[in-house]
């Protein structure tokens, strides 16, 4: 996939593809990176990317002119991507979106920063907005790499283990598993035993069943409009009846 930023501040992502699992993606050429800084493309001695706002008000806007100039040259590089721009106001960022996102064939992100981007350059050139929550950053960076990391990970042969990104935590709608590793004792803890036994069919309805049991304590709100399996239904019936025994 090629991955094209678009930045006031380009050394901020040396550090982020120089590291971890995102270095491994590039160094294995499924992440082809590009940074773009939008500075270089605003005209005058002084490069100026930003203007206050018409009508008055606190803060910079940033102008529409030199974001156009480097989004052109972002797509001459990957004239298919699709151009994202991180913004507070964008689609909530989830698990669902960047399984989306992982099969493209490349994305364009633009960061704004102050107190945000000319609408017309957005109307004209974004294809999507994309917030990573409700609060709001100095500027679209952080988000960027937020998304690059989360989408990254799901492109095949990223990971070490290709199963990984498909136990996730929410790749199917439920909070992850307890994990454990050794010591098999830690302080008084020790580790569930069913983890020690071998038998893998046990393992996995165990870890099926605290997955639940995380979703129900950590994450309710995503079991409202969850199909249950007929494995997680024989589940909640056993905690049911479990229930009724304790209350009765």
């Amino acid at each position: 996939m090629n991955v094209c930023v678009l930045t006031l501040f380009p050394e901020l992502f040396g550090p982020f593809w120089d590291h971890g699992i995102i270095r491994r993606a590039v160094q294995g050429l499924k992440i082809n990176p590009a940074v773009i800084n939008i500075r270089d493309h605003a005209e005058g001695r002084h490069r100026v990317t930003d203007d206050r706002p018409y009508g008055g008000g606190c803060g910079m806007v940033m102008k529409p002119e030199p974001l156009a100039a480097a989004l052109a040259e972002a797509r001459k590089r990957v004239p298919s991507a699709t151009t994202l721009l991180l913004s507070p106001q964008g689609k909530r960022f989830d698990q669902s979106l960047a399984q989306s996102l992982a099969v493209e064939e490349g994305l364009i992100f633009v960061c704004g920063r102050y107190e945000g981007v000319d609408e017309r350059f957005v109307d004209q050139h974004i294809d999507a907005e994309i917030s990573i929550g409700d609060f709001v950053l100095t500027g679209g960076e952080l988000g960027a790499m937020v998304v690059i990391d989360a989408v990254a990970r799901l492109i095949p042969g990223v990971l070490g283990n290709e199963d990984s990104a498909g136990s996730d935590t929410f790749s199917d709608g439920l909070v992850e598993h307890a994990h454990f590793t050794r010591p098999p004792t830690f302080g008084d803890a020790p580790v569930p035993g069913v983890l020690l036994s071998g038998n893998h069919q046990e393992i996995d309805r165990w870890r099926r069943e605290t997955a639940l049991i995380r979703t129900v304590l950590k994450r309710p709100d995503l079991l409202a409009q969850r199909d249950f399996s007929p494995q997680e239904r024989a589940i909640l019936e056993k905690w049911r009846r479990d229930i009724d025994r304790l209350i009765g």
